[in-house]
């Protein structure tokens, strides 16, 4: 027979019931806000907006009135691959490496390559800047993908090594026990099975480097601003209604990304691993 629910059971599920939806209304209405506004028929960000047109996503794909704004797309496009493609390959290398050792040293390294995810970007930002400018070079797209892979890396050294902790050693064992070099245990039996953790920290780190603002506001000049910047300079200077446009691409474009890596992946899982 099931045992009745106790008046502080109840009280307790209607607590984190009630936090619960509070959170989410609070993480989706500022969307929503955002999604409306795109529409809007006004020359300014108002809410709730006046009308219905789609003039402002028509100027945002048109390349001749939002040039600057599809370089800027493009920089962040440039950035968030490249630092991933690096981070994929670095990451993956760093997570062999630390994922059984149970040394002291590789508690101390997994730590250290863990550490850009506690440290404020606007300090690491400004780190980088002063660090970069005293070996001679100049904030460019290729620093801009230094500094982006280091601050995204962790993203996907923390769901590759829990793929790494998931996998049977008994598997890696038969293979060597069958003769198999280490090199092609790793490329046909290690890899394959930790690809859908590398997929979704790849996923994470692509997320975070395009939607990163302290270290591409350090590392950036005129020639090489990032989407985010460029919005920022938007809102700053004119309340250009197109910026709304530009986050509903964006959140469109997550949406969908994130459905994708759900299906093939499973996303949320990894992330929870």
């Amino acid at each position: 027979m099931a045992r009745r629910r106790s008046l502080g059971d109840i009280s307790y599920g209607l607590v984190i019931g009630g936090l619960a939806a509070l959170a989410v209304l609070i993480i989706v209405t500022p969307v929503i806000v955002v999604l409306m506004t795109s529409f809007t028929e006004g020359r300014s960000l108002r809410f709730p907006p006046t009308g219905f047109s789609f003039r402002w996503y028509e100027q945002l794909f048109d390349a001749t009135q939002s040039r600057q704004i599809h370089k800027a797309a493009g920089n962040s496009l440039e950035v968030a691959c490249f630092s991933t493609l690096f981070g994929v390959v670095l990451a993956t290398l760093a997570s062999l490496g630390l994922a059984r050792n149970r040394r002291k040293m590789a508690r101390i390294a997994d730590n250290f390559f863990m550490s850009p995810l506690v440290l404020p970007g606007i300090t690491f930002g400004l780190a980088a800047l002063v660090y970069f400018s005293t070996l001679g070079f100049r904030p460019s797209l290729d620093l801009m993908i230094a500094g982006h892979l280091v601050v995204t890396m962790p993203f996907i050294l923390r769901t590759t090594t829990a793929s790494l902790s998931q996998l049977d050693p008994a598997l890696l064992d038969s293979s060597h026990s069958l003769g198999a070099s280490w090199f092609y245990t790793l490329r046909r039996v290690t890899l394959p099975l930790i690809a859908p953790g590398i997929a979704a920290g790849a996923f994470l780190a692509f997320m975070a480097s395009i939607d990163n603002v302290p270290v591409s506001l350090f590392l950036s000049n005129a020639r090489t601003d990032t989407l985010p910047i460029r919005m920022w300079g938007m809102m700053e200077s004119t309340l250009d209604v197109r910026v709304a446009a530009v986050s509903g691409v964006l959140i469109t474009a997550a949406f969908l990304l994130m459905l994708i890596m759900e299906w093939t992946v499973g996303l949320t899982r990894r992330m929870r691993d």
